[in-house]
């Protein structure tokens, strides 16, 4: 359940070595050419919808001196990584208000059509480097297609530029063919993608979106599980389905 994961969470803090918070996470959200203009709103308001979920606020906020830092970026080709929100520290509501008015207020930029993957997780790696040193660190990535740009994802994983960092993945299947069956199988594909090239960590996992619609859901369900881990490499339980989880 959620509040025994947090429980176990907090119980996990008391013997943490000090740091200026528990986790640095970075979300990475994909704008290439495969995002259209109402795809590219529709991820935006999904990411502040879930900032606003109250069990995730609840799950940010568990551990008022030992807080979540976040920062989010938006990519494209490896030329093409723009930042959203620089790393803000979120020890209270008002500092998760002010992200979530930041992504409302946010306007798309011309971006290359390229995905460019791997240079995302450079990215994210370079600003984990340069961020606040906490517990633990993770990466997300929100994506609806593979690379095709340079450099190769695996190539990136194996270079240990993110050693030590968990890196989730959020599948987004794209609905250029309706219907459930063709749908799911186009996301079964990236998924597989994903988990082969990308994802890495103890616990690390894919979430899926079944299309931009269900992306707010997705993204709600894929902050629920990483805030309720432990840090320092340790699991909690797996959490129950929550209030609005259903897909």
């Amino acid at each position: 359940m959620v509040k025994l994961a947090l429980a176990l969470l907090v119980a996990v803090s008391a013997t943490a070595a000090p740091a200026a918070c528990r986790l640095a996470l970075v979300l990475a959200l994909d704008v290439s050419g495969s995002v259209d203009e109402r795809e590219y709103v529709v991820q935006l308001n999904g990411v502040a919808a879930a900032l606003e979920h109250p069990e995730v606020q609840e799950a940010l906020l568990a551990l008022p001196d030992a807080p979540v830092a976040l920062a989010i970026f938006e990519w494209s080709s490896a030329s093409y990584q723009r930042q959203v929100v620089d790393w803000t520290t979120l020890s209270g509501a008002s500092d998760i208000l002010a992200v979530v008015d930041q992504l409302r207020r946010w306007r798309r930029a011309p971006a290359p059509e390229a995905t460019g993957l791997g240079a995302a997780m450079l990215h994210a790696a370079e600003l984990l480097r340069d961020g606040p040193q906490c517990w633990a660190q993770t990466v997300d990535v929100s994506g609806d297609g593979k690379n095709n740009d340079w450099p190769i994802p695996r190539d990136v994983r194996r270079s240990g530029a993110l050693a030590g960092v968990t890196i989730n993945a959020l599948a987004i299947g794209q609905e250029l063919l309706r219907g459930g069956d063709t749908r799911r199988m186009g996301i079964a594909e990236l998924t597989a993608y994903y988990r082969a090239n990308l994802i890495q960590g103890p616990g690390a996992f894919v979430e899926v979106a079944l299309g931009y619609d269900d992306y707010a859901g997705a993204m709600t369900r894929k902050l629920m599980r990483e805030l309720s881990a432990p840090p320092l490499g340790q699991h909690a339980p797996e959490p129950r389905r929550f209030a609005g989880a259903d897909r």
